[in-house]
């Protein structure tokens, strides 16, 4: 008799993107163009979130737009505008381009999310398109340079084979703002995650590591977000499936990236994201 063994795939190959959001912290700009598509020193934000991606190995990406943000979709697959284009003119810049679009299509699928029910249920869009027992997923955000944010935080899961969230430290007077981590077990990179509080007091905040937009997940959050209750505003947040997980003794640990981190989500972080990714390249 010969015994079967189901190993768990740890492998991470597949990236949720939510981008089904109103944007209304970059209005008017958001009113004609997706904020995932405002250009970054040359690119749209989202590009640097592929690019982290494929660098990290990931082979497909799940993007969760709505009917009202179909210029993403558009945008990765336009190839009859790039054909006329380069037919009559030979844009060797633009055919480099057009190179890096075809490549992006062969990996994206789309999902919709047409009413704004909050992170959580844009994942649980994705269900049945995931494969793996881990998904990466990514808030565009958050740009994470200089390091591979993904990267490392596939690398830690290999290790602790375990979920994984993307970390730094804030200052004590700006936890109020964030999703804080209570940690154990401290090392030079990482921690467990002990608990995820949402917009704590500074009295009450268990410590002042903040959650990035970066996440290695579990298939089972998808049965934790079913069970889930709309929250504040309505929506049904992905951290408090997290919270759930925790709690049930599911092993989650905080990355402390090495890269750094640029809010893309308001119009003043948009400007310094420009001006810092140039000045980086300089």
């Amino acid at each position: 008799m010969i015994l079967i063994i189901n190993k768990k795939n740890h492998m991470i190959k597949q990236a949720i993107i939510p981008l089904a959001g109103l944007g209304t912290r970059m209005l008017p700009l958001t009113s004609v163009i997706p904020k995932e598509l405002m250009p970054i020193n040359g690119k749209p934000n989202l590009q640097y979130i592929l690019d982290e991606c494929i660098d990290a190995g990931i082979k497909e990406f799940i993007f969760i737009i709505s009917k009202k943000k179909l210029s993403i979709k558009k945008y990765f697959f336009n190839d009859n505008f790039y054909k006329k284009i380069l037919k009559k003119k030979k844009d060797k810049r633009l055919f480099e381009e057009y190179k890096k679009i075809k490549k992006y299509q062969k990996m994206i699928k789309f999902v919709y999310q047409n009413k704004p029910k909050g992170t959580g249920d844009a994942v649980l869009k994705c269900k049945k398109l995931i494969k793996g027992d881990y998904f990466l997923m990514l808030l565009a955000d958050d740009l994470i340079i200089n390091k591979n944010c993904s990267k490392e935080m596939i690398k830690l899961h290999k290790l602790k084979k375990s979920s994984v969230i993307a970390t730094k430290k804030v200052e004590k007077k700006a936890v109020s703002r964030w999703g804080i981590l209570s940690i154990k077990n401290k090392k030079k990179n990482y921690f467990q995650i002990n608990d995820v509080v949402e917009k704590p007091s500074i009295k009450n905040a268990p410590s002042n590591y903040a959650i990035i937009g970066r996440y290695i997940l579990p298939k089972k959050i998808f049965y934790e977000i079913n069970k889930l209750k709309p929250g504040q505003g309505g929506e049904i947040h992905i951290t408090d499936a997290i919270r759930n997980l925790i709690h049930k003794k599911n092993k989650f640990f905080g990355n402390i990236f090495k890269g750094r981190y640029l809010d893309c989500g308001t119009l003043k972080g948009y400007i310094n994201s420009g001006a810092e990714i140039y000045k980086g390249k300089k």
